[in-house]
């Protein structure tokens, strides 16, 4: 296995990540990445393997855990009750409540809402060059899960504020302030949702909240504390992902001059998929080993830690020709942009449906698009998104 040198704040590899992902995966499967001290899977084959073997998981092995730095307390709180974070059985049974609320059909009821919600924000669009990503990439999902959630919709920029700052701390360029600030957004988040949630306790209504009250599994309902984590990672999930993934399909769509196949109900479906293969909005999930286990050449020793390099995966020339060229009709059925495996994302059908109602409306209604600006990644990793989409109708 060879050992590989990349700083993940390199504003070149922000920008671009590809050019290593494929010089990595010509040297393996596997590859130490020095600038992190892991190892990481870089082909299709190894990220796709990894997401699915049950000897590696997302939960730090008991004996391994070490206690986290007292200033952090209120963040470390809300996620030790997060089942991003965790495995079987509590991840089984906090999934298995979230799936009863999170339905399909709750889903597919926002359909109507969404598009007009898009209808809406076009009506508002200036007529010199704005920043699409404010006025439309990041206020279609936002809105859209305050409503799914039951929380007002005029909450939506705070919600964007804590959401950012708690998100940030999963960055490459994490310090000391991104860590404070991830904490007094995570106590001002729980604040409002501790109150609000014992509105609905009160008076229920036909949302994402009161269904969660509600859930129930052989006998047992979310504790206040994981109900407050789960519309917490719910609203932040829900929106973050899907901003990026809709500001870097426009912009890829502009680029590759595609715009027809965008507002065909026939390619819409696969314009979606290839957006979230071509330039998915997340690069690195991460896995413990649980148990000494020897795969694709490498041994791991328990409690080692293997980074699953999404954005690689899907890249690979092994799985699809041409895998840096946009191809809106290609077939994605292996897509890893949104996990998989146990954890694969509960949030996947909303996200998809947005960027399936989203991305028509806007090249519908605004058939001139272009843009105005050279697009600029923010300079974050593994996190992958444009900072500003400027462009002009």
């Amino acid at each position: 296995m060879k050992t590989l040198s990349q700083s993940p704040i390199d504003p070149a590899f922000v920008q671009n990540p590809y050019p290593f992902y494929d010089s990595a995966r010509r040297k393996g499967d596997l590859f130490y990445w020095e600038d992190y001290s892991l190892v990481a899977a870089v082909s299709h084959k190894a990220v796709h393997t990894l997401l699915r073997d049950r000897r590696f998981g997302r939960e730090v092995p008991a004996e391994l855990a070490q206690p986290g730095h007292q200033h952090l307390a209120p963040w470390l709180a809300v996620e030790a009750h997060s089942m991003l974070e965790l495995e079987p059985p509590r991840h089984t049974r906090l999934r298995s409540l979230v799936l009863r609320a999170f339905t399909s059909r709750a889903i597919t009821a926002l359909q109507p809402s969404i598009e007009q919600m898009c209808h809406d924000l076009i009506d508002e669009f200036p007529d010199g060059p704005f920043d699409l990503l404010q006025a439309y990439c990041t206020q279609v999902p936002v809105i859209t899960i305050c409503r799914l959630l039951g929380v007002p919709e005029e909450m939506a920029p705070h919600l964007l504020h804590w959401s950012h700052a708690m998100v940030a701390m999963y960055q490459a360029n994490r310090t000391r302030q991104t860590e404070d600030d991830a904490v007094r957004a995570t106590q001002e988040f729980t604040s409002y949702l501790e109150s609000y949630i014992e509105k609905r306790r009160s008076d229920p209504r036909d949302d994402l909240i009161t269904r969660l009250i509600v859930a129930e599994e052989d006998g047992e309902k979310l504790s206040r504390e994981e109900l407050i984590t789960t519309c917490i990672l719910l609203l932040n999930a829900g929106h973050e992902a899907t901003v990026h993934a809709i500001g870097n399909g426009v912009k890829t769509i502009l680029t590759t001059r595609t715009q027809h196949c965008v507002t065909s109900p026939d390619t819409i479906d696969g314009v979606v998929e290839e957006i979230l293969r071509i330039d998915p909005p997340l690069h690195m999930f991460r896995r413990f080993a649980y148990e000494d286990v020897e795969i694709f050449g490498h041994r791991f020793a328990r409690g080692d830690e293997v980074a699953l390099l999404l954005g690689a995966a899907n890249r690979d020339p092994a799985i699809w020709p041409r895998p840096d060229t946009f191809d809106p009709v290609r077939d994605i059925s292996a897509n890893t942009s949104f996990g998989g495996g146990l954890h694969f994302c509960v949030g996947a059908p909303l996200a998809r449906l947005e960027m399936r109602i989203a991305l028509p409306v806007l090249f519908q209604r605004c058939p001139n698009l272009r843009l105005s600006d050279a697009p600029q990644y923010s300079g974050s990793y593994h996190f992958h998104g444009l900072t500003k989409l400027m462009i002009v109708t």
